[in-house]
């Protein structure tokens, strides 16, 4: 039986070779690199925004973090924590002056008079704005230098005392980091932060993260869930004994004790008595810097003495 020949159909084969197609092949070879596939798996931005790569997302987010404060030598952090709607007087007046306006034109209806009445609360809370200001400036001059950068101020990057943390230090020509976070309703970042240490996340959990790590101390002005969420993770971590020791001061001790009663939690014992020691009150920028001063202070001391006290006993 003769073979046939290669120009002549096999059975069974079609005659047409697509192969020999040179239409074809060009058409293909542009498929495939335009396949998604073909994309590298760090540039394929439809791959990282999948369910299974969250994990991937959160490693980036928690190493971008990590790598910009350690190229800008940060060694320690001061945390100030605080509520958006807090803002410095001439705002808080406009914001009222608004509302009164609002309530003439609606004829004094009750949602239109109870925007007065929080907006007159809020003015007279507006002084806090300044003291946050004032705080960051106390807690940045001086504490950074070209070799490390210690007590950065660092805040959530938004409006309110975040802003005004942000703005001491920017006031005395300092750095401060703002951890901005991606919310249903758009958080733009305040424009006092350092541009190369404003971060913006995904995750809460990661936020969170970053804030804890190199901290030496938080101070909250008043807030609202978002700095109670921030209060008590931060107690909770210190009463568990899963973060380093860090003076916690609630600035404000008037709006503090109003909003929550923490000896009444110590009294039905689902407290300890010592837990209230995890924190301390300001009514002053000079006594928050002072605590964070002091508690430091100690504690270098007491590492000094037990230093001291190792090398005599052995």
């Amino acid at each position: 039986m003769t073979p046939a020949s290669d120009d002549q159909p096999r059975d069974g084969l079609p005659e047409s070779r697509l192969g020999n197609d040179v239409q074809l092949m060009v058409a293909n070879m542009e498929a495939i690199l335009a396949s998604p596939s073909y994309v590298l798996a760090d540039a394929d931005h439809d791959l990282i925004e999948t369910d299974e790569m969250r994990g991937v997302r959160m490693m980036l987010e928690l190493q971008k973090v990590e790598m910009a404060l350690q190229a800008e030598k940060i060694s320690s952090t001061v945390i100030v924590f605080g509520g958006t709607q807090v803002v410095e007087q001439l705002a808080a007046r406009r914001r009222l002056a608004d509302a009164r306006r609002a309530a003439e034109t609606g004829g004094h209806d009750a949602a239109a008079l109870r925007e007065v009445a929080r907006s007159e609360r809020l003015l007279e809370l507006s002084h806090y704005y300044d003291e946050a200001r004032e705080f960051a400036r106390l807690v940045s001059v001086d504490q950074q230098c070209d070799s490390r950068r210690d007590f950065v101020v660092i805040t959530g990057g938004g409006p309110g005392i975040m802003e005004a943390a942000n703005r001491g230090a920017f006031d005395v020509g300092c750095k401060s980091i703002g951890l901005n976070i991606r919310l249903p309703a758009e958080q733009q970042p305040n424009p006092f932060i350092t541009p190369e240490l404003c971060f913006q996340f995904r995750y809460f959990a990661i936020r969170k993260f970053h804030f804890i790590l190199r901290s030496v101390g938080v101070v909250l002005f008043p807030g609202g869930f978002g700095t109670l969420d921030e209060l008590f993770e931060t107690l909770t971590l210190r009463q568990t004994h899963r973060m380093q020791p860090v003076p916690i001061v609630l600035y404000g001790r008037e709006y503090w004790n109003g909003v929550i009663d923490f000896r009444r939690l110590a009294d039905n014992g689902v407290i300890a008595d010592e837990h209230l020691d995890l924190f301390t009150y300001a009514d002053s920028p000079e006594a928050a810097w002072r605590t964070i001063v002091d508690f430091h202070g100690r504690t270098r001391a007491d590492h000094d003495h037990r230093k001291t006290t190792e090398r005599t006993t052995e």
